[in-house]
């Protein structure tokens, strides 16, 4: 199901949590929330799935309204909250059969859905363990095991790989991105490259708005700085950072190494042909003269730091 997200804003006293935001996400797309701390994502998880009641706004799964259908609305959602919530004093296999009976699974569907659930989260070994005995990556496990077994039409994941080793975060993600084919998923997560590796898309986050929206490669894209990696020979570090500094068009000049640099302009600046000019004026090798692609993580910093 599709969801829609349409000028949503809550506040906590003096402090606007969400401001005004709105996206859409369709099906079988999973979508990345990405923010600093009190950014506002979590926020927006909760009143999508009728925890929080926004101010201002609507939120819409397929045809039904978090304000008109918010009971319809938590039947279709699969949720795994920052905080996992997991009945200690269970067994795996008790645990699961009793959240599929609290979302009325059908009785005779209860044991294969439980049995599919251990087997795609990787609880078969662990599935007679109370749920207190486990490691924080197999409790998290548990909690993804909940939020799937009623087979929902869309997924919640906040912060899912929270505790995972990297072989754990690499299967979580290969289960996330199967589910996603047919499932309408949002996830938030402080693990950049994580979020690129599994997600369609990438909303960023800062101070209740959104800053950024697109692909990855969108928003790398729709950064209109461009970094230079040079290394240069036949000269001093020093001299050829000043010579490099005073070219029209360079904005900033890093020294990496002995010799090498990094140089950022805007894209429109064609300064290539000026760093060339440079060294050859000066009788300095120009060895190495590549881009360097931009990261999510500089995107990330570039929009939510002010």
């Amino acid at each position: 199901m599709d969801i829609v997200v349409e000028n949503l804003s809550k506040s906590f006293g003096v402090q606007k949590a969400v401001d005004s935001v709105s996206f859409s996400v369709k099906k079988g797309e999973i979508l990345g929330l990405l923010g600093p701390n009190g950014a506002g994502k979590t926020t927006i998880m909760k009143i999508i799935t009728c925890f929080l009641f926004p101010e201002q706004g609507n939120v819409t799964i397929g045809k039904y309204s978090i304000r008109k259908h918010a009971y319809k609305v938590r039947q279709l959602i699969g949720y795994l909250p920052e905080h996992n919530p997991l009945y200690d004093e269970m067994n795996v296999i008790d645990f699961l059969t009793f959240i599929a009976n609290i979302h009325n699974v059908p009785r005779y569907k209860i044991t294969s859905r439980v049995l599919d659930m251990l087997r795609m989260c990787g609880l078969e070994h662990e599935k007679h363990k109370n749920i207190q005995e486990l490691s924080k990556g197999y409790k998290q496990r548990v909690g993804l095991a909940q939020a799937l077994i009623h087979d929902p039409e869309v997924v919640i994941l906040d912060e899912p790989t929270t505790g995972l080793d990297p072989n754990q975060i690499a299967d979580i993600r290969e289960l996330i991105k199967n589910t996603g084919k047919e499932k309408t998923i949002i996830l938030s997560s402080h693990i950049l490259a994580e979020i690129e590796a599994t997600c369609d898309r990438v909303l960023i986050l800062n101070k209740g708005k959104i800053v950024a929206d697109g692909t990855a490669a969108e928003l790398r894209k729709s950064n209109k700085e461009k970094i230079l990696k040079l290394c240069v020979r036949g000269g001093e570090t020093n001299d050829i950072f000043n010579a490099l500094a005073v070219i029209d068009g360079v904005e900033c000049v890093d020294i990496l190494d002995k010799g090498c640099f990094e140089v950022k302009s805007w894209q429109e600046d064609n300064i290539e042909k000026a760093i060339f000019e440079t060294c050859s004026h000066n009788h300095w090798y120009l060895k190495e003269l590549i881009p360097v692609e931009r990261r999510l993580e500089d995107i990330f910093r570039q929009v939510t730091q002010n």
